[in-house]
């Protein structure tokens, strides 16, 4: 159809992020190109290192060199800033850069990622935060989308006797790898330690699990009563998880990282507690769970879900795709005007 905005472009994607066997590493990276793929686009996909191994950052690079030159392409949109130096050196063909944390806020990625950024059309930062911390405040931000058809909300009942919760309990749902240690997951468990030493009946409800298909996700959005979200301070650049609770009207408790506050300002109820200073004491730290409890424990007292998927519908992929090829148009037509976030 030539009235899809993306009709006529054609895109190599190039990643470090990409789902493979049970794993949803890069699953938003994924979506994306799906989206784009809907809307027109003729994406093409090459995976960088995964399951090639780390030397392959540096060995990809002829391959690159030779897909891009055969593909006709328009440009070369890059995921993550340790993927550009495999993308540094091949030809002519505009590079978009996409940061999504790590390769920002990582000391020894982020000088990576400088060696590879040499040369972009243009960097894209899933939040101002990030653009920010890469001393650029004023680079182009277009945060990851969700995908509302996935996410929707439903009735809650069913999902919950399912998986074992009783109708009393208060289920809190961890959106990570409890072994990933940025995820804060030692916070977590205070948290529910605290929460229960107070008389409130928790469950814990841990999304990630091994072997599990895309959609199994749904039934613990649905079952948890809140989203606690405690990642580390400094290592987020826009957490998908919050966004998907949001999608799904999950109320959402998080510390103050990434793009959460953008993502949760006008969403009830939820909750963003900052970071105590000086941060890093062990007296801070226990301010930063008492704040997390009792937000927690509004969250529990309010008993609804949030209005997150009316405030956020502009985090559907379908909107966060057309932006995105905006800004393909704007980097391929510097003229076009672009309306930022």
């Amino acid at each position: 159809m030539t009235d899809l905005p993306g009709a006529g472009l054609r895109v190599l994607h190039v990643t470090n992020m990409w789902p493979e066997g049970d794993s949803f590493r890069g699953i938003f990276v994924k979506e994306q190109v799906e989206a784009l793929r809907a809307l027109g686009v003729h994406a093409d996909v090459e995976i960088v290192a995964q399951a090639r191994g780390r030397r392959d950052y540096l060995l990809a690079a002829p391959r690159i060199r030779r897909l891009v030159r055969a593909g006709r392409y328009d440009l070369v949109h890059v995921h993550h800033g340790m993927t550009g130096v495999a993308t540094r050196f091949i030809g002519g063909v505009p590079r978009i850069l996409n940061l999504y944390g790590h390769d920002v806020n990582w000391h020894w990625q982020r000088w990576i990622t400088k060696l590879g950024w040499g040369g972009v059309a243009d960097k894209v930062y899933v939040s101002r935060r990030m653009a920010v911390a890469a001393k650029d405040p004023d680079g182009e931000v277009i945060p990851n989308g969700v995908d509302f058809d996935l996410l929707r909300p439903a009735d809650r009942q069913a999902p919950r006797a399912a998986l074992g919760f009783a109708e009393h309990e208060k289920v809190v749902l961890f959106g990570a790898v409890p072994g990933n240690w940025v995820k804060g997951h030692d916070v977590f468990t205070d948290v529910l330690a605290e929460l229960t030493r107070r008389g409130w009946p928790v469950r814990e409800l841990v999304l990630a699990e091994p072997g599990q298909t895309r959609e199994g996700i749904v039934p613990k959005f649905l079952a948890a009563d809140v989203l606690l979200f405690t990642s580390r301070k400094g290592y987020e650049g826009s957490p998908t998880v919050v966004k998907e609770a949001t999608a799904i009207n999950l109320p959402v408790v998080t510390t103050d990282v990434g793009d959460v506050a953008e993502v949760l300002d006008g969403v009830h109820p939820s909750a963003v507690v900052e970071f105590p200073e000086p941060w890093g004491t062990p007296e801070t730290r226990a301010q930063l769970v008492e704040g997390l409890v009792a937000r927690c424990v509004e969250v529990f007292e309010a008993g609804t879900r949030s209005n997150g998927r009316e405030a956020n519908a502009w985090l559907d992929w379908t909107v966060i795709g057309r932006q995105i090829i905006a800004h393909y148009r704007r980097v391929l037509n510097p003229a076009e005007p672009l309306a930022r976030l």
